[in-house]
């Protein structure tokens, strides 16, 4: 079960930047508890059980002294009277043993509590970490292309810690220390007097307004090194996977300046919240000693005057050390405790982001009847200032081929983004995309994109193997049905040169690969997806003019009986397209087979004309340099 919040107007994304309260985070974990009642509840009883325990063990140490107190002659009465002596040994025997009892059941009862709790802590941990994730990949083109990866791992991470934190610090620590607080007062009350009660709860009031305020006015030093650390990484791992960039450019030395900087600015973040935690430290300490001595001398007057004995002080004492030593570890743990809620804060905020593309509740899935593709007067834009496509209308027949030319910028890519649903059209002056007559706005994301396979101009791999990348296309390919795609796209006899052959791995987006080799497993990956509809985005655009040949006859098999878009600069690869359309400025500015735009003699013949000029020109030095005996270049 979901527990995304619906967004109150869709299309508008939530700011997955702004800090809300802290009850609101605490409020957006609680569902993920909430499987797990009968755990939490047993985990409680023995939280509630260990401190009633550990209760008795100064009350027990109280009668010890007493005993002890009471016999400081144990030798002389045990001479004179043997049998009272036995009396007093065997009553301090039975007080030893029930000592070592209540601790040993504290200590049972509080491991049975972090066994009982530790799946919670870590399936919710597992649950939110698992649904942002899914939320992420759920958001829309436009929501990352303005975000930094490095930056949203890094708020995951520390969101992931965060829960597991705030977990761990409630219920073994701030929990503990409040049923611990309220049964020593009741047991002042009940067995001395108002006034250490009064004392105690007076200084345990300081103590946690003073923490709290102070800990309030340091939470901004924490958000701000959170935002300086996440900036700080961003920047590094984007410097990171453009490292040939930087070396091409011999800009080494400028990346790590700009690094630099980020870390400069952390590292005085962090000295102020040091400076800060020193002040709240020293005045957490101050009120403690005020307390202790003023319950001290009340406890020791006491003695004086025979009001109290050895052991009632003994006992006082103990009940202050066991309040305030997990009372001091106390302020470190709220502290981290609000460092957490804001670790938490970021990552519930990016799940709290708004789906701009989402699926209506009641969505069919797409019921394909040959996939007869059709764009109806679409106009779309990024951005309000800057239109992309001007009244747009086409249509690609089932089982035919429409390429789409035109010079950069024209609005060609855009297509194949609005075919795939990376964003939506506005409803009431976009058009529409329609696929078999059914609007894609109203079926599921999941079966449109499971009707379309691209091969992009860009490919970007997996770090993984060749193998992992090819049967992306689709995990549940046997191995044989992934090396037929390899061969399909005539990367298999290279894939087997290899030393590692289909286990080699490509590097980070598979920098290890020529252009032409990941343009040739994105070919195999969706010739194993095996898809109604295709689109080649630039599909040979990194290829050789031998290997776009070979692979231009592959794909035209793959195309056959396909309805296919195919996005092209070389008109040579769609000359036999049954439907070209010549893109200008967002708008289809001439439409026919190439042998009618030739006749027509507009834009297209004109691009055909300068394509065919400069690859004579290409031929021609080639068969120069041939002449020469000197060799060709490669490429």
């Amino acid at each position: 079960m979901r527990r995304v919040s619906a967004p109150s107007e869709p299309g508008q994304p939530a700011n997955p930047d702004a800090p809300r309260n802290d009850w609101q985070t605490i409020r957006s974990l609680l569902p993920y508890l909430a499987d797990y009642r009968g755990r939490v509840a047993l985990a409680l009883t023995c939280l509630i059980g260990a401190k009633f325990t550990n209760l008795g063990v100064p009350v027990v140490m109280k009668a010890i002294i007493d005993h002890l107190s009471a016999a400081r002659h144990l030798t002389d009465i045990a001479r004179t009277q043997q049998q009272s002596g036995l009396i007093v040994l065997g009553g301090l025997g039975a007080l030893v043993i029930a000592y070592a009892a209540v601790r040993l059941s504290t200590s049972l009862l509080t491991e049975l509590r972090e066994i009982l709790f530790a799946k919670v802590t870590q399936s919710a941990a597992r649950k939110i970490a698992l649904e942002v994730f899914e939320h992420l990949h759920a958001l829309s083109l436009r929501f990352h292309l303005d975000r930094q990866t490095g930056g949203m791992s890094r708020d995951i991470e520390r969101g992931t810690r965060g829960v597991q934190s705030l977990i761990s610090y409630s219920l073994y620590n701030i929990l503990p220390t409040l049923v611990e607080v309220t049964l020593v007062l009741g047991f002042f009350i009940f067995k001395y007097e108002a006034y250490y009660a009064l004392v105690t709860f007076a200084a345990l009031a300081s103590y946690i307004f003073f923490t709290i305020r102070m800990t309030e006015w340091r939470t901004h030093f924490r958000r701000t090194m959170n935002e300086l650390d996440s900036k700080a990484n961003a920047r590094a791992i984007d410097s990171l996977l453009n490292y040939e960039t930087v070396k091409y450019f011999g800009n080494e030395r400028y990346e790590a300046e700009r690094y630099d900087v980020n870390l400069q600015h952390y590292r005085v973040a962090a000295v102020k919240s040091q400076q800060s935690l020193s002040m709240l430290n020293f005045g957490q300490q101050t009120i403690i000693a005020i307390c202790m001595v003023l319950i001290l001398w009340r406890a020791v007057n006491g003695v004086m005057a025979g009001h109290l004995t050895l052991g009632d002080l003994v006992l006082i004492n103990t009940f202050m050390l066991q309040l305030y030593i997990p009372l001091n570890f106390l302020g470190a743990v709220y502290r981290d405790l609000k460092q957490s809620l804001t670790d938490m804060d970021r990552m519930f905020n990016l799940i709290h982001v708004t789906r701009e593309v989402a699926d209506a509740p009641d969505a069919p899935p797409l019921v394909l009847q040959g996939g007869t593709v059709r764009f109806d007067h679409v106009d779309f834009s990024y951005e309000p200032a800057r239109q992309i496509l001007n009244d747009i209308s086409f249509t690609v027949a089932a089982g035919t081929t429409t390429a789409v030319v035109g010079h950069s910028g024209s609005g060609k890519s855009t297509l194949s983004r609005l075919l795939f649903r990376f964003y939506d059209l506005d409803r009431a002056s976009g058009g529409a995309v329609t696929i078999d007559g059914q609007d894609i706005r109203d079926i599921t994301q999941d079966s449109l994109r499971a009707a379309i396979g691209i091969v992009p101009q860009d490919t970007v791999l997996f770090n993984d193997t060749i193998y992992y990348n090819i049967a992306y296309g689709r995990p549940t390919a046997s191995r044989e049905e992934v090396i037929a795609a390899a061969r399909a796209a005539h990367i298999h006899t290279f894939i087997e040169s290899l030393p590692a052959g289909y286990e080699t791995t490509v590097g980070e987006r598979g920098l290890k690969l020529s252009g032409g080799e990941k343009q040739r497993v994105a070919i195999a990956r969706t010739v194993l997806k095996n898809p109604c509809i295709l689109i080649f985005d630039e599909a040979t655009s990194a290829l050789d003019s031998k290997s776009e040949r070979a692979i231009q006859h592959e794909l035209g098999q793959i195309a056959r009986n396909r309805t296919t878009l195919m996005i092209a600069h070389r008109l040579s690869t769609i000359v036999h397209a049954e439907q070209i359309l010549v893109m200008d400025h967002g708008r289809i500015v001439e439409r026919g087979t190439h042998e009618v735009l030739l006749a027509l003699g507009g834009l297209y013949a004109q691009m055909w004309s300068l394509q065919q000029r400069a690859q004579q020109a290409s031929q021609q030095a080639v068969e120069a340099l041939e002449a020469a005996d000197e060799p060709v270049p490669a490429g």
